[in-house]
């Protein structure tokens, strides 16, 4: 019996390597980044520029705020059932110093996170359909 394979829950948002990155993208004129990525036009008030090249964005990056989930993620998220709350992070991306807001590794809570703290993008299973193995990107503390 052969393993399904895994893919990502939603195409084209981060890379399935062992260490992951975001795929964002960055302005050629003045050098903002975007994530998700942005192809139509500068969201930079300073800029008008609708050249972007695709980027991987840091891997890691510090929290700048966090809180809980007390609600049912909205689609292609799967909550588990019964739901338990999850904690979000928006973690300030170390190269890029972007903010991006996203999920926190199962068994992390709120009770564990500190503004500051350092983090890094990994992989886990969202879900298994019939065919596959639906993989996200969350944040995850690193070991300090």
């Amino acid at each position: 019996m052969s393993q399904k394979p895994q893919v990502p829950a939603i195409d084209g948002w981060h890379t399935m390597t062992a260490q992951p990155h975001l795929i964002g993208t960055q302005c050629e004129r003045c050098g903002t980044y975007f994530f998700p990525k942005q192809n139509e036009y500068c969201r930079n008030p300073a800029c008008d520029s609708t050249d972007f090249r695709e980027v991987e964005l840091s891997r890691t990056g510090k929290v700048w705020s966090y809180t809980n989930a007390c609600y049912k993620p909205p689609a292609p998220f799967v909550a588990a059932e019964p739901f338990v709350p999850y904690a979000i992070a928006a973690v300030q991306l170390e190269k890029e110093q972007m903010v991006v807001l996203g999920q926190v590794v199962t068994g992390v809570g709120v009770e564990e996170l500190k503004v500051g703290m350092s983090m890094e993008l990994v992989l886990e299973t969202l879900h298994e359909t019939d065919d596959d193995i639906k993989v996200t990107w969350k944040w995850q503390p690193l070991a300090q």
